[in-house]
């Protein structure tokens, strides 16, 4: 296969250190990375030939516009998390600017980084995402509502993250992974508990590998129909639903500690704890509390495509967080 031309931004986050690793050590692809400070990247970027490291930020990204017209691929994974204005620039306006830079008769997939957080259980768009969400999340939604419009629109695979795991000594370390130890913490108060929620998780490395196989396979063109008709425009990136109560009942069985009766978690004794504790519950989370079940339908992993997942348990997790496992 040829080598293609792909143009990355956020390479120095945990989803982009991950990405960017492994199209260096696999692959033989040009990567041009958009970076704003090469300092924070962990990774050997001078390994091999063929990557070119462009210290920028994506504001300034009508700077690039004759590279952009050159590229086979585009992997956008850089994101702005807070400040509202500083989200809808980043997160709508320059990333639909990149798209409309690409030449759509060169350029043939663009990988765009959404998240799950705005598509309710059956995949469709989840209204309160827009309504209640936080900056980061209310900007997905609006950039999610435009690539339509967009002339490179028939090239865009959307990928949503559900809950990602990731970090290491030269990787950054995703929100999710760096509260793992906080649930180890607790877990002697939250065995007595049970609640009525569940979720999906995905590592990193994972989704690393997903992208790196739709960068050798776009969709629209390797994939069989049946394939196709499932996943082609959008992808939510995760393992196997899991509930909450088993997530528990997992910790404890890793940490070797029993559960001997479990007091449900009611919304009402929720709302008691938030009360009594003095603990500041803003629009989007008391909606995630009443919501609970952040699952989604036809969640697509490594093994979709017959390769190896890396972390497809709760156990692996904990083994991969470098949690001690209690011993018999």
């Amino acid at each position: 296969m040829n080598p293609k031309r792909i143009f990355l931004t956020g390479a120095s986050g945990c989803i982009g250190h991950y990405i960017t690793e492994a199209l260096i050590q696999e692959t033989d692809h040009e990567l041009y990375l958009l970076v704003r400070n090469p300092a924070k990247l962990g990774f050997d970027y001078e390994a091999r030939p063929g990557i070119t490291i462009i210290q920028a930020d994506l504001l300034e990204i009508e700077r690039f516009d004759k590279l952009l017209k050159t590229m086979d691929v585009a992997i956008l994974a850089a994101t702005a998390w807070g400040g509202p204005q500083e989200a809808f620039d980043i997160n709508v306006v320059k990333t639909i600017r990149l798209m409309n830079l690409l030449n759509p008769s060169i350029c043939e997939q663009v990988i765009y980084f959404s998240t799950a957080s705005i598509l309710n259980r059956n995949n469709e768009l989840l209204k309160e995402a827009g309504q209640l969400g936080s900056d980061y999340i209310r900007s997905k939604y609006d950039c999610l509502g435009r690539l339509s419009k967009l002339a490179i629109a028939p090239k865009i695979t959307t990928l949503f993250p559900t809950l990602v795991l990731g970090g290491d000594s030269n990787k950054p370390y995703s929100a999710v992974s760096s509260g793992i130890a906080d649930v180890v913490k607790w877990v002697d108060l939250i065995r007595w508990l049970k609640a009525d929620a569940s979720f999906h998780f995905i590592h990193a490395r994972d989704i690393a590998q997903v992208v790196r196989y739709l960068v050798d396979h776009p969709p629209s063109k390797d994939l069989n129909l049946e394939e196709d008709a499932v996943i082609r425009d959008r992808m939510v990136l995760g393992n196997q639903r899991v509930t909450a109560n088993q997530a528990v009942e997992d910790v404890c069985a890793y940490l070797g500690k029993k559960i001997h009766f479990r007091l449900p978690l009611t919304i009402w004794l929720a709302n008691v704890i938030i009360v009594l504790f003095r603990i500041q519950v803003a629009a989007w989370d008391r909606f995630a509390m009443n919501y609970r079940h952040f699952t989604h339908q036809d969640v697509v992993n490594p093994g979709t495509f017959g390769l190896p997942t890396y972390c497809p348990t709760f156990t692996d997790v904990l083994k991969i967080s470098g949690i001690p496992e209690a011993r018999n």
